[in-house]
């Protein structure tokens, strides 16, 4: 296998990683308005990503970086072609981490009321957002000879892409449901369960739709594989959610989102970003790729860096792991 197959692997891994545990904080934020009743609710469940959520956003920047380096032909198409919807997730995500830190800074009811509101919304749309994008990156988007995209923001808005983010919206919200129900106490506990039934049922509609159009469109044996797994992992979650295996369930939800990102890096490659113009014109992950000395050193500080990354990652969550209610809520920041 070539280095540039393996960056493309790496890639979407760390896209993976990226939904698999920015998915439930998306998911979270969205249920802050649809779950909590009351401000202490509110803060259980801000709470049970507090310590992780930043931590989460680094496989975003990783991500970002490591396309930027190992195949910046297909990061200046993305970037200047996706410019707004993705600007607009930047703004979303620096909204959302500053609504974190700040709701409890001031007592006043509108004050907290509007950090409240501004994290509801930063983390609904970049949750939708994010599968338009990635359904544009599937179906292909107009690029033309010189590697440039030059269709418009309403190219972007069509019927695959526009379902792909309500997907991604339904999925991350049914998978933040089942964090909550996997990390609360009490009455929200029993209520995210609920929540997490209809969810689970609307998310599989809409995903069976979307993998299978996908499939239809362009896909093959793997991705077939890879869309099966997705499918029963997600009937799995939405069972064990209702036996009460929370733990099951959250794990499953994720296999979900890991299986389905899989599916369209699957469909995707050699490709990096199809043209719809020619298909002569995609690009690919030899077109766009880096030169093979830039990518033997970007491995080496991967096998190096990595695993740090991942171990400290995995022992915030292991001392962050007990669940929360609203009786560990003090009166002053409800």
């Amino acid at each position: 296998m070539e280095l540039h197959d393996v960056w493309f692997v790496l890639i979407a891994v760390l896209w993976i990683g990226y939904f698999f545990l920015e998915g439930f904080d998306f998911g979270i934020g969205v249920l802050t308005r649809l779950l909590a009743r009351d401000r202490a609710e509110k803060r259980v469940l801000i709470n049970t990503i507090g310590p992780v959520w930043d931590g989460n956003e680094v496989w975003l920047l990783s991500a970002g970086g490591a396309t930027f380096a190992a195949f910046p032909d297909w990061y200046a198409t993305l970037f200047s072609g996706f410019y707004l919807p993705l600007l607009l997730i930047l703004v979303c995500l620096i909204v959302r981490g500053v609504a974190f830190e700040y709701r409890a800074k001031r007592p006043e009811e509108s004050w907290q009321r509007n950090w409240e509101s501004a994290i509801f919304w930063s983390s609904l749309i970049p949750a939708f957002l994010w599968g338009v994008a990635f359904g544009n990156i599937v179906r292909g988007v107009k690029i033309d000879r010189d590697m440039e995209y030059v269709g418009n923001l309403w190219d972007l808005l069509n019927p695959y892409a526009i379902l792909g983010g309500l997907v991604t919206l339904t999925l991350f919200t049914f998978h933040g449901a089942v964090f909550a129900a996997l990390k609360t106490l009490g009455d929200i506990r029993e209520r995210a369960r609920q929540l997490a039934l209809r969810l689970g049922v609307v998310t599989a509609v809409l995903a069976l739709v979307f993998l299978g159009w996908t499939q239809a469109d362009k896909g093959d044996s793997t991705s077939l594989a890879a869309m099966i797994v997705a499918v029963v992992a997600l009937v799995a979650a939405i069972g064990a959610n209702q036996a009460g295996r929370e733990g099951w369930a959250f794990a499953l939800s994720g296999i979900t989102i890991v299986a389905a990102v899989a599916m369209l890096f699957l469909t995707l490659f050699p490709n990096v970003m199809p043209s719809s113009l020619n298909d002569e014109w995609s690009l690919t992950v030899t077109s766009a790729s880096s030169s093979p000395y830039t990518l033997k050193i970007m491995t080496w500080c991967a096998v190096i860096a990595t695993p740090v990354v991942v171990i400290y990652q995995a022992w915030t969550y292991w001392v962050f792991r007990k669940r929360i209610g609203t009786q560990h809520i003090a009166e002053a920041v409800h």
